[in-house]
């Protein structure tokens, strides 16, 4: 998520304080399956971050998403439906889904009928039987969806959820708004693969993460369009759009499949600016290596969004990001695509690891930006260590957010410093070593900060615990290595 156009835009804290987090955060199914209901407990109800401790739940792994979509028309409640086919890690007497408003009709477990009840944004079930430990299960919820259901934040996220377009919609979960959309194990920590099948009015096309696999044209004039993600996809990452779209195709690098999808009326006015995505791919490939997927394209959405998303395969656009100079336009576009590799790819194991995702997409963005008539990389660094020491008391330090504080300055620009530091003190060539082994090592996985300080330290030769914990944890901005004459700024209260 980019944050470079200026944005328009607890008695249940006990409860979650009260998850332990060692149950919740569970490790590798058991092959011994457990067979006796009297072992059986419930599934803890979320898993503990630090930043949003119910989101996510404990006692089963997701293999697999389906969601059913019958689309109506924009801002109209449709019918739908989520089957989910998952593992329990542990014996279990009931578990949670994170799913927020929309209208429950029916929850079953392997076919039959569950209890169910709603605590806010957590949908608990109970099957007719325990559900034995290792064993797969599936569970279908069926509901009435309200493609009207949005958040807001006070940082650079604004508006989530569902976003409306003029025939349509677009979809912005992050950070935790997929449970608008569908029933979800909603941690950026689990992923799995996605299958959409979404049926629409004739005249209106559908996009999801992934592959086509299927457009079928019905009796009655509606199309239903099948998506496969293919890799697995983090809740915060899916998209699903409906519109009035063209969908226009082209190859990228290495033959790479581009597919672009765009209304109607603004595929000639975006056409320059979004030919140039196989060119970023390009740029990218030279400094982290191999595009991570399948296939990339920009969704380009019709709204008044204020930023763009990340969302796996197709990165979400608005409007105005390709409508207006070059330079804004392609700082905008590299952040989007840098993220394909960091946190799409490699993800984050709790939200507090945001700052490797935005500051990676911010230190590329603005690399290539320096190099294609932007602005001077060191001078925007500069800027930022100026200003380090009032982020960290206004935002927290980088690795250090609190969730009101999740997505402001320090985890774009202020996480960028860290890496460049780095930089600084290991020197460009090591520098690059670490980054193509960080997306290598962790490539489909989900990894820490010390993932991070760690694999630094094995590439570079040295111990770099000591010189990065007090840039990503300390009240104070250390040194910039290689910078002496760099002063931060008096903080003010």
């Amino acid at each position: 998520m980019d944050t470079f156009r200026t944005p328009r835009r607890s008695a249940r804290l006990a409860l979650a304080t009260a998850i332990t987090v060692a149950a919740a955060l569970t490790g590798p199914v058991s092959q011994a399956a457990s067979t006796s209901s009297g072992d059986a407990s419930p599934g803890a109800a979320g898993l503990g971050d630090p930043i949003f401790p119910l989101d996510g739940n404990g006692g089963y792994e997701v293999s697999r998403y389906t969601l059913d979509f019958d689309w109506q028309a924009p801002k109209t409640p449709f019918e739908a439906s989520t089957t989910i086919k998952a593992t329990a890690t542990q014996a279990l007497s009931r578990f949670n889904l994170d799913f927020a408003g929309n209208t429950l009709h029916e929850v079953t477990v392997n076919g039959r009928p569950a209890a169910t009840v709603r605590d806010g944004d957590e949908l608990v079930i109970t099957p007719a039987s325990a559900l034995a430990r290792g064993k797969a299960f599936t569970v279908k919820v069926t509901y009435t969806a309200d493609p009207t259901q949005m958040r807001h934040r006070d940082d650079a996220i604004e508006d989530y959820g569902w976003i409306p377009t003029p025939d349509g919609t677009v979809l912005y979960p992050q950070p935790n708004g997929a449970k608008m959309i569908f029933p979800a194990n909603d941690h950026p920590s689990r992923r799995a693969p996605i299958t959409f099948r979404i049926t629409t009015p004739a005249g209106l096309s559908a996009v999801a993460n992934g592959r086509l696999t299927d457009r079928t044209e019905q009796a009655d004039g509606r199309v239903r369009w099948t998506y496969d993600s293919e890799q697995p996809v983090a809740a915060q990452l899916a998209q699903l759009a409906i519109g009035r779209f063209t969908f226009v195709d082209s190859t990228g690098p290495h033959g790479l499949p581009i597919r672009d999808v765009v209304p109607a009326d603004l595929v000639a006015p975006t056409e320059q600016y979004r030919k140039l995505t196989a060119d970023h791919i390009t740029w990218l490939e030279e400094r982290l290596g191999p595009y991570p997927f399948n296939r990339y394209g920009l969704l380009v959405g019709d709204t008044d969004l204020g930023v763009a998303l990340e969302t796996q395969t197709l990165s979400l656009i608005p409007k105005a990001d390709l409508l207006g100079d070059l330079v804004s336009a392609e700082r905008n576009l590299v952040h989007e695509l840098t993220h394909q590799w960091t946190g799409d790819s490699v993800g984050m194991k709790t939200w507090s690891d945001l700052w490797l995702s935005e500051g990676h997409a911010r230190f590329y963005e603005r690399l290539y930006s320096e190099a294609h008539g932007g602005v001077s990389f060191e001078g925007t660094m500069k800027t930022a260590y100026e200003n380090h020491d009032q982020w960290r008391h206004d935002y927290g330090a980088p690795a250090e957010p609190t969730e009101p504080n999740l997505f402001k300055r320090m985890r774009y620009d202020g996480s960028t410093l860290v890496l460049y530091a780095l930089r600084e003190q290991v020197g460009q060539e090591t520098f690059g070593k670490i980054e193509r082994a960080w997306v290598t090592k962790y490539r489909g996985k989900t990894a820490s900060t010390q993932d991070f300080v760690d694999l630094a330290s094995k590439v570079a030769g040295e111990d770099l615990d000591g010189f990065l914990h007090p840039w990503l944890y300390g009240a104070k901005t250390p040194p910039m290595p290689g910078h002496p004459d760099w002063v931060v700024n008096p903080v003010q209260s």
